[in-house]
């Protein structure tokens, strides 16, 4: 939607978890005009994902935290004037122009018929895309009953239903907590938490100046509400330990555990089978970076968007916000999203809000360097490998299969591997298996924009118009009428020089916090 001619700002934010719904509000206490969009039908993301009703009960609001400050940012988003929400919105193609960026989203149910098709021409745009679940492949990953964590938490949040009776949890990262205490309130058995990091590995993250945890005392609490259900519900907490294979026939009945050593590689000997019929496995995060490489926002060496103290990124008017530029879970996502929100709509410097929300965002960038020192993945996880373990599961590619590929071709180029071997040509387009497979190939190569960022079927794209500077339907001057297919006429700087936070100028690093209803 083109800003109307009283001098408006129109900021696009895509994404309504924490870090999205923060930076609309913040817009529009800056006077600007919010288009928010979500591919979910319900606004709050993973990290609030619920049950579809009018007040949660006792049982459903164990689940959460801070969530009155969800009701709050979703309240404003539903019934602010300057605020159209757009739920069932997928973004599905975004450019850069020299007037300006452009999205284009389809809104409606990914399966149904009379998609409705939205063109936008916003003066900025809020990226809080979030991440999904990172899973290192194992023998019999591809088993059903294997699943992500966060997959297992948004069945238990969203349906009040546990992936399975006798369930194990396993990976790497602090995530692994709130679903295992999850798991066990909707009434599951967990036989275990299994994280891959040593004591001395987890002691060298999270011990190291412990004043500055002073700064997150919010993490402190839920920790201890997560401890507190541990000890509940007689959950066994393990180090050094990991998933290194799962057996079964038509579904999982089995995995073998084993101790792992400093680099994750399994000890031998150590291995022991547990009886289950569920497996909920997460490493860490990968972020959601398609609509950002298509819009031209640099990339980190760490696979996250970068970006400055503005949350700017280093495309023209594109911000980014929450997991996309770093895991560091809903206090970093809730500041993060305000700072990007308040200069988008290129509000006051001196504000207090924004300065308020600069110091909270620095308090939490200690707990994603945490993170990270604690529970980074290490090389050593390939030793657990076999020829036929499935590294691309859409297509069926195993890691003897990589190898071959690499012999015939002479090089380890990911492009040159996936045209020989077919791994990441499957519908998630590389978006599970696309970083595991560069990894065992030894490169970093980037990461290619794609004109199409998300599954389409043709005949939505058949049925698309060409561009106009707007919405849909409605009389003109209302809600979601289109406007001339001009682009809005800039209205000074996006965002002053001066930053209040320049030096906090970084891309931060992995770990915990939303993810994706898929397998792993």
């Amino acid at each position: 939607m083109r800003a109307p001619r009283d001098g408006t700002r129109h900021v696009v934010v895509v994404g309504a978890g924490p870090a999205g719904l923060s930076a609309t509000r913040a817009a529009v206490q800056q006077g600007a005009r919010v288009t928010l969009l979500d591919a979910s039908h319900q606004t709050g993301g993973q990290y609030w994902r619920h049950r579809d009703t009018p007040t949660p009960t006792p049982a459903e609001q164990r689940l959460q935290h801070q969530w009155r400050v969800h009701e709050v940012l979703r309240d404003l988003a539903r019934t602010h004037p300057r605020v159209e929400l757009r739920t069932g919105a997928q973004v599905w193609a975004a450019e850069q122009h020299d007037d300006g960026p452009r999205m284009h989203v389809l809104v409606g149910d990914v399966d149904g018929h009379g998609r409705t098709h939205l063109s936008l021409a916003p003066h900025a745009v809020v990226l809080a895309t979030g991440a999904h679940d990172r899973t290192l492949p194992f023998p019999g990953w591809d088993l059903p009953g294997v699943v992500t964590a966060g997959a297992a938490q948004a069945l238990a949040k969203g349906d009040g239903v546990a992936v399975g009776r006798r369930v194990l949890v396993a990976g790497a990262g602090p995530f692994l907590l709130p679903v295992a205490a999850t798991l066990a309130e909707v009434g599951a058995t967990v036989v275990g938490v299994h994280e891959a990091s040593r004591p001395a590995g987890l002691v060298r993250g999270w011990l190291p100046r412990p004043w500055r945890l002073a700064a997150s005392p919010g993490k402190a609490v839920e920790l201890a509400g997560y401890v507190a259900g541990h000890v509940r519900h007689r959950i066994p907490y393990r180090t050094g330990e990991a998933v290194v294979a799962a057996h079964g026939s038509d579904r999982v009945q089995a995995v073998t555990v084993a101790r792992i050593d400093e680099r994750w590689a399994p000890v031998p000997g150590s291995g022991r089978r547990v009886e289950v019929d569920a497996v909920c496995v997460s490493h860490g995060f990968t972020p959601r970076l398609e609509v950002a490489i298509a819009l031209g926002a640099s990339i980190s060496s760490s696979r996250f968007v970068a970006v400055d103290g503005d949350q700017a990124t280093s495309a023209e008017n594109i911000y980014a916000a929450g997991e996309l530029t770093g895991i560091g879970g809903v206090d970093a996502a809730l500041a993060e999203g305000w700072v990007a929100g308040h200069v988008a709509a290129g509000g006051d410097r001196s504000d207090r809000s924004l300065r308020r929300a600069v110091s909270r965002r620095r308090a939490s960038a200690d707990v994603t360097s945490r993170i990270e020192a604690a529970h980074g993945i290490r090389p050593g996880w390939t030793a657990w490998l076999r020829d036929d373990t499935l590294v691309c599961r859409c297509e069926e590619v195993t890691v003897g299969r990589l190898r071959t590929a690499v012999e015939v071709t002479g090089s380890s180029d990911p492009v040159s591997v996936k045209l020989t071997s077919r791994a990441g040509l499957g519908i998630c387009q590389g978006r599970v298996c696309g970083r595991v497979v560069s990894e065992l190939l030894g490169s970093s190569s980037p990461m290619q924009a794609r004109p199409v960022v998300t599954p389409v079927r043709l005949g939505d794209l058949a049925a698309t118009p060409p561009f106009a500077a707007s919405g849909t339907s409605g009389a003109p001057g209302e809600p979601g009428a289109a406007e001339p297919a001009t682009a809005p006429a800039p209205l000074g700087p996006p965002r002053p020089p001066h930053s209040p936070d320049h030096d906090h100028a970084r891309a931060r690093a992995p770990h915990s916090a939303t993810t994706e209803r898929t397998h792993p």
